[in-house]
């Protein structure tokens, strides 16, 4: 019953907008770190690039959060929209602390599986703005809607092979023999599965949305 009120009730549409406006900072922010993997002199620019990025999806976040608290009807639960912002957030929030690690350490060349999880980030993003669009109208989209969240999910599950074989065959080659750079590898690593472990969060709130509004 009341799912049907307050489909009559006007609502605040605006948080597509700026879903959609995270998504495209999102879709970015992970060009940007697909290309830094690729090493060399542009390293520093793109980590620059991401770090700007993250500021204006901090201000898209702050703008939904002010949203929800003066919108009257929202277009679906006020809880979901700040969970399904704050994991697109922590998404671009991780490539920036990928970048302090690379800059930290001077880093400028990249394992080829680094670039393989970069691969599997810009895909995750491209997913999630294909996505967060069709969330206006759930129930007319609701088919498309699981097969993107199925898809990122399994192309978390990727990362995780990636990792664990990166890890693999970067201890065969410094592990033994230099302990640094095996340190500085592990550690990047780990961040690029973060990254793409808050893409995974996306997709689960998307898949709870779905599920709540249809």
């Amino acid at each position: 019953m009341m799912g049907w009120f307050r489909a009559l009730l006007p609502r605040e549409d605006k948080f597509f907008e700026l879903f959609e406006q995270h998504a495209n900072i999102l879709v970015s922010g992970a060009g940007e770190l697909r290309a830094l993997l690729e090493g060399g002199d542009a390293v520093e620019r793109h980590g620059r690039a991401i770090v700007e990025l993250e500021d204006q999806a901090d201000d898209v976040t702050r703008e939904v959060m002010l949203a929800v608290r003066r919108s009257f009807i929202t277009p679906f639960d006020r809880g979901d929209i700040k969970d399904l912002i704050q994991s697109m957030d922590d998404a671009i929030d991780m490539m920036h602390k990928t970048v302090k690690t690379v800059t930290l350490f001077e880093q400028k060349s990249f394992e080829p599986r680094m670039r393989e999880m970069g691969d599997i980030i810009a895909e995750a993003a491209r997913l999630t703005a294909e996505a967060v669009p069709l969330l206006d109208k759930p129930g007319r989209n609701v088919a498309r809607l699981a097969q993107l969240a199925e898809e990122m999910i399994l192309a978390e599950g990727r990362a995780d092979d990636l990792y664990d074989q990166g890890l693999k065959d970067l201890f065969r080659k410094v592990g033994r023999t230099d302990p640094m750079a095996w340190l500085i590898g592990s550690e990047i690593y780990s961040e690029l599965e973060k990254v793409v472990d808050r893409f995974e969060d996306v997709a689960n709130e998307i898949s709870g949305i779905v599920i709540e509004n249809v």
